[in-house]
């Protein structure tokens, strides 16, 4: 199944703060999570972390809760519009050197933000799972609309 990403991090380069996976399917459920954020830059703390709205985790934790939704599908296609959202997730499933979380076959997708944006705000931004859906819904119309 696709997986539309979206994360938050602590400025550019910064450590993860959130990450949602929202699939491509309404109906199944979401996942989003995130980990404290002790030095916070002064844009991250007015703009990201009063959005959170989530219970915050270890990274650990968080690690641990990311392979856990994804090891039941046997080919998950994570769909995100910036590289350092793919860095992050592909991050959490590092355990030390040379070993991994049991998520195989996971694939990542990066689309064109400008192609697929519909120019339309998430709900609430700079909050990884309503950026999420955002995405998830800008990428649906896009294929839509380029469909034969």
């Amino acid at each position: 199944m696709r997986f539309f990403l979206d994360t938050e991090f602590n400025g550019f380069g910064g450590e993860l703060i959130s990450i949602a996976l929202v699939p491509e399917d309404e109906s199944a459920v979401p996942f989003y999570s995130a980990v404290e954020c002790k030095n916070p830059t002064s844009w991250v703390a007015e703009h990201i972390i009063p959005r959170l709205d989530v219970e915050q985790v270890t990274q650990s934790r968080l690690g641990d809760q990311f392979a856990a939704y994804l090891i039941d599908d046997p080919e998950p296609v994570l769909v995100a519009d910036w590289p350092e959202d793919i860095a992050h997730a592909a991050r959490l499933l590092v355990i030390g050197p040379g070993l991994m979380k049991p998520v195989r076959n996971i694939r990542f997708d990066l689309v064109d933000p400008s192609l697929v944006s519909s120019g339309t705000g998430s709900a609430v931004p700079h909050n990884a799972y309503h950026d999420a859906l955002r995405l998830r819904a800008d990428v649906l119309a896009y294929e839509k609309r380029m469909a034969p």
